[in-house]
């Protein structure tokens, strides 16, 4: 157990610290909160009208009039999510505004399905649980299975997973253990496309740590909270009020152009209209918006860093298309599905099983509200081609949808999702950068914490406040992690024995065959 760095609990009131948070998303929404908190004048920019990042949703106009919020799709609140959780917890205590979704379904065009509502949740017995439960693994599938290759899995440390494995794709690692061919599809593939790209491009590194995350770092297995309203009510606006309450100056629709450091050691935001001076900044951007600002900052940190920021990339394409139906969906529809196997298809929610805005438009047209995701479409994709496909995929795995005329749709083609290549991970850039007064925050950083996704995200903006705060002799916010190596000694023995060097090896010649810990910082 690590505590934060002993401190005093607040800034001096009489010369309180100056910073400017760059990004209204997860990231820069919590390092706000720690900062404000303790006494910091904090400036939040926010480029669109909206606070949320890739989680925003904005009002729009069906044809029937009714005011609906749209948004950029479905995000699961897993439980392993502790510090996106506690920021949660400052205008919820209870999580009240989060609702269960009894499982977590995967659905294959074959007839394979997967759940994961009885799988224990208790490791090692939720892995093999998994395993024992899935059709995807029979006895000769297991026989086939080269669990030598598996080890890395047993004892999954940050960063020594990045040094074994980020050389490795995610589907050689697969291959490389030998899975069955629908376990890749059905179970692993999931985890890969959570991060907006396909098990080719994807590091081996950043699959093994969501293995370990889900299901042999922790006990909240793979079941998962959803906001009961859309994220703006459930979520953001709440937390909006909290920090203007902390004195926090909330500028929406204010995108900043540059930050130039000051010859006293502060720095000057641009925005289109105005320069002002902060003691300190963190920048919580997605990776387009970094590239921008820092190319348009030629004296900020230092040239290396400056390079490294540009060579940063987004993920592939993602569409998101959202269907207000005339009709409803079967009753035992689940609220989520995931789905491989069907096209481009990789999602089905059903919002009116959740969320109340849906819930309360379906009970008045007896129709439903249904969203569909399509992850890591090729950079020629045809926008209304794949909309069409999307519509055909949903057919076959929902078929009473056949008969529903759709009322109304809005569709989200987006790619401004960071992206986790193979061999990436050293490129990326730490909360912590060559000037000490400014801060990288977002699911882009590297963390060397056993984080991801949103989690990552609003983990990284609670580091980069304690970095701060730690300069000015106040004490930090404390972060929860799940175990940074694995929990059974059994495991990690066994995964000792296989030693790095040897695990990569049998990584690479197989791949070239195929072609609750507290942490400080």
């Amino acid at each position: 157990m690590l505590l934060p760095p002993p401190g005093a609990p607040r800034v001096r009131e009489d010369q309180p610290p100056t910073t400017a948070v760059v990004g209204g998303g997860i990231a820069g929404l919590a390092a706000a909160t720690a900062l404000a908190e303790r006494g910091v004048r904090v400036t939040l920019y926010e480029r669109e009208p909206t606070l949320g990042g890739r989680l925003a949703g904005w009002p729009t106009t069906l044809h029937d009039g009714t005011t609906v919020t749209m948004s950029r799709g479905f995000h699961a609140f897993f439980r392993q999510y502790y510090n996106l959780r506690g920021l949660l917890r400052r205008t919820d205590p209870g999580l009240e505004r989060l609702t269960a979704l009894a499982d977590y379904p995967l659905r294959h065009s074959a007839g394979l399905q997967d759940s994961f509502r009885s799988v224990p949740r208790t490791p090692p017995w939720s892995a093999l649980g998994f395993v024992a439960q899935s059709p995807t693994f029979g006895v000769h599938d297991l026989l086939r299975m080269n669990p030598r290759a598996a080890l890395p899995l047993l004892d999954v440390r940050v960063p020594d997973v990045y040094e074994r494995l980020d050389a490795v794709s995610a589907h050689d690692f697969l291959q490389s253990v030998r899975f069955p061919e629908a376990a890749h599809h059905l179970a692993f593939e999931v985890f890969s496309r959570s991060f907006f790209a396909g098990p080719r491009h994807l590091s081996a590194a950043e699959m093994v740590l969501m293995f370990h995350i889900y299901f042999l770092g922790s006990a909240e297995g793979l079941l998962f909270d959803v906001p009961d309203e859309p994220f703006p009510e459930a979520l953001w606006n709440p937390l909006a009020d909290y920090l203007v309450s902390h004195r926090v100056d909330l500028r929406t629709a204010t995108a900043v152009e540059r930050v130039l450091p000051t010859a006293n050691g502060g720095f000057l935001v641009a925005t289109s209209s105005e320069e002002r001076r902060y003691d300190t900044v963190v920048l919580a951007l997605d990776t387009a918006g970094l590239r921008s600002v820092v190319e348009s900052s030629p004296e900020l940190a230092d040239a290396d860093w400056r390079e490294q920021i540009s060579r940063l990339r987004n993920a592939p394409a993602f569409l998101v298309s959202r269907l207000w139906l005339d009709l409803p969906v079967a009753r035992h529809r689940p609220g989520f599905l995931g789905t491989s196997g069907y096209g481009t298809l990789d999602n089905v929610s059903v919002l009116e099983r959740w969320e109340g805005e849906a819930s309360r438009w379906t009970a008045r047209t007896g129709g439903s509200v249904v969203e569909l995701h399509a992850y890591a479409r090729p950079e020629n994709a045809d926008s209304e081609a794949e909309k069409k496909r999307l519509m055909e995929q949903l057919h076959a795995v929902f078929p009473e949808t056949r008969n529903a005329k759709v009322v109304d749709a809005r569709h989200e083609w987006r790619s401004d999702c960071p992206l986790f290549p193979v061999g990436g991970y050293t490129d990326r850039p730490t909360v912590r950068t060559p000037d000490p007064g400014l801060m990288v925050a977002g699911d882009l950083t590297r963390t060397d914490l056993p984080v991801a996704l949103m989690e990552r995200a609003a983990t990284s903006g609670f580091l980069a406040a304690n970095a701060l705060l730690q300069r000015w002799g106040v004490q930090g916010q404390t972060l929860w992690t799940v175990p940074d190596r694995g929990r059974s000694a059994v495991l990690r023995g066994l995964a000792r024995w296989g030693a790095p060097s040897t695990a990569n090896s049998s990584v690479r010649q197989d791949a070239r065959r195929t072609e609750e810990t507290r942490v400080t910082l």
